[in-house]
């Protein structure tokens, strides 16, 4: 029996109906009380791996471990979440901000104003070249570009403070190009940071 050629369309089909058949697998069911499945204590507490419910309404994703007690994860703790990178590297001499941290920024902004009570640290950093002062300039320089951005998102000039190291507090202190790399730049550092 000869097989026809469809062209692309059957294809198309094909690839939308395994990834349909995928994501159904990986669905998880909301099961009532008494249908099997995981079950809740007598006492209400805790809750089965993944169980989110009512998370929605504090904003705050929930993940189980398996051991039948809920986590709430906080955004900026969150390793899936741009949240919990809060670097941004600089060229040599750069004060302004490179275009593939404007995301990162967006986000924190963006937290910033949906959370008027917190507060964030802008420390500016640059490489050992340079004069002290130059350096503590560059540096502050830095910060505030960052600063700018976040307000331009929404965050109060109330919730950030900006302070430079300069050459300070290196992350690398050798004296190569891969370490002054990783020396230029800002941290952002919430309150209550261990930073």
């Amino acid at each position: 029996m000869p097989v026809s050629n469809t062209g692309p369309t059957a294809f198309k089909i094909l690839i939308s109906f395994l990834l349909a058949t995928t994501l159904a697998a990986c669905a998880t069911v909301d099961r009532s009380p008494g249908e099997g499945g995981d079950r809740t204590p007598a006492d209400g507490s805790g809750g089965g791996a993944g169980d989110a419910r009512g998370a929605g309404d504090a904003g705050v994703e929930v993940r189980g471990l398996g051991d039948g007690e809920g986590i709430a994860l906080d955004p900026l703790e969150d390793p899936d979440s741009p949240l919990s990178q809060r670097v941004i590297h600089f060229g040599f001499d750069e004060a302004s901000v490179p275009a593939q941290y404007l995301g990162l920024i967006a986000a924190h902004g963006d937290y910033l104003a949906r959370n008027p009570e917190q507060t964030v640290r802008l420390e500016g950093h640059t490489d050992e070249r340079g004069t002290r002062e130059y350096n503590l300039a560059l540096g502050e320089r830095r910060a505030r570009a960052v600063q700018r951005m976040l307000e331009l998102q929404g965050a109060s000039a109330d919730q950030i403070q900006v302070v430079s190291y300069g050459e300070e507090m290196p992350v690398d202190p050798a004296s190569n190009e891969a370490a002054w790399k990783q020396n230029r730049r800002v941290e952002i550092v919430y309150e209550g940071d261990q930073g």
